[in-house]
Order: structure tokens, then C-alpha cells, then sequence
């Protein structure tokens, strides 16, 4: 929708009551599959070097702007660094079946006056790939973001190449916006860049879609689910 000013031009709508939000800070947040701990390399980087061993011919790093790690100590110093910096603000995930680190994800390029952030960084362990505990880290940080901060807009972006992200981006109920060509220059590759978006008029909708997602009752006593989370999402 858009106004339209004394000149005769189309503008956007008014917000008269818009505030710059707060950027993210470092605390847990606990959901029934998953909790989300900020990033630290003294209490998680050992395990989840150990949990992404089992990623054996490194496939999961191929779109990562880093690794993967060849020894204990440089991901160890990889996480210091991470974990040292608020944009990206990383955060670890623990899965409540397993109860210690399976994989980080950050909020990124956060831009308070204008209401909008970035869901990235995420490497997850084989583990924690394709679980519940993974999607629900996801709701969770969505959640935080326009539940508790306010937030506009959430942006996902990968490689245009990465298959795996684009279908977890459209799963998640993001919105396919474009792809911004020759983009990047990632470990000595082009990278077009797959752009994806929630907004906060979007958000209500897809958050009742992610709820009953979770719920247990729509998994059976195997863990298979009864209802797929795009199902719902594309619903929404």
C-alpha cells in the first residue's frame, strides 16, 4: 500500500509511531525441543566440533563462508571469535534429546532503525539436521525477533546453488524475493545470492503454523510427523 503527497507522488504508508527496536542481546531462549544458548567456545566449542565430525566429508561448510575445520584448536578459535562479536550474535543449539551442542546460528546485519535482521550462519550437525529441535530454533529466534523485539522484517539469504536452504527458507514460510547476481566472491567462487523475507505482517500467521508444528501431538510414537511444516506454512 502506499499514500500520497502533496506533490501527487505515491509514498509509503505512515508510521508515526515508529521507534528504533532494540538489537538482540545474549540469553537463552528455551523452547519443549530445543534451548538456544549465546555462542562460548569454553562450554560449547568442544562439543560441537565432536557433534560436526560426524559430517564426515565436509559437505555441510560447501556454502559457509568458513571451513570446514581440520583439528580441534582452529574451531576452537573460530568460536572465540564468533562469539566475541554482537552482528553476527551467535547462538548454540542444544537439543533437548541429546542435551549438549549440535549447531550455531546467528542474528546478523541488524539494523534497529529500520526494524530489520538477519537469520544466518547456520551450520548444524548431521544430528541436528532435518529434527525438530532445528526447526524449532528457528521459530524461536523468528519469535524473538518479532515477538519480543519488535522487528519488521527477517531476511534469509544463501546461495543461490544451496538447494538445501532454499527449500528450508520456503518451509519456514519465507518468501522468495529475488536473487542478487554475482554477489559475492565466497572462497574463491561467484555466489549469487538467494534473497527470502518474513515480515511482521507475515509473522502471525506463520507463528500459529510453526505452534502446531511443535505440538507433539503432530508426531507419532516413532517421531514421524503427521503434518508437514510447509503444509502449514503455505497455508498460512
Amino acid at each position: 500500500m502506499s499514500d500520497t503527497n502533496s506533490l501527487g507522488q505515491p509514498v509509503g504508508d505512515p508510521l508515526p509511531d515508529w521507534t528504533p527496536r532494540r538489537v538482540p542481546e545474549p540469553a537463552p531462549l528455551y523452547g519443549r525441543w530445543c534451548r538456544l544458548e549465546p555462542l562460548s567456545a569454553a562450554r560449547h566449542a568442544d562439543a560441537l566440533f565432536d557433534a560436526n565430525a560426524a559430517d564426515r566429508d565436509g559437505a555441510m561448510w560447501t556454502y559457509m563462508p568458513y571451513g570446514p575445520f581440520p583439528d580441534r584448536e582452529r574451531y576452537r578459535a573460530w568460536a572465540a571469535d564468533a562469539a566475541a562479536g554482537d552482528d553476527p550474535l551467535f547462538v548454540t543449539v542444544i537439543p533437548a534429546a541429546v542435551g549438549t551442542p549440535a549447531g550455531v546460528a546467528a542474528f546478523m546485519r541488524i539494523t534497529p532503525a529500520h526494524g530489520v535482521l538477519e537469520i544466518g550462519n547456520i551450520a548444524f550437525a548431521p544430528l541436528l539436521q532435518g529434527s525438530a529441535a532445528a526447526t524449532e530454533a528457528m521459530s524461536l529466534m523468528l519469535g524473538h525477533a518479532f515477538d519480543a523485539l519488535g522487528y519488521r522484517r527477517v531476511e534469509w539469504k544463501c546461495d543461490a546453488l544451496n538447494a538445501a536452504s532454499r527449500r528450508a527458507a520456503l518451509r519456514l514460510g519465507f518468501s522468495f524475493e529475488g536473487v542478487f547476481r554475482r554477489h559475492m566472491v565466497v572462497k574463491g567462487r561467484n555466489r549469487d545470492t538467494a534473497w527470502y523475507a518474513i515480515t511482521d505482517t507475515d509473522w502471525p500467521g506463520l507463528r500459529d503454523a510453526h505452534t502446531r508444528w511443535l505440538d507433539p501431538a503432530n508426531f507419532d510414537a516413532a517421531g514421524h510427523q503427521r503434518t508437514r511444516l510447509s503444509d502449514l506454512t503455505a497455508s498460512a
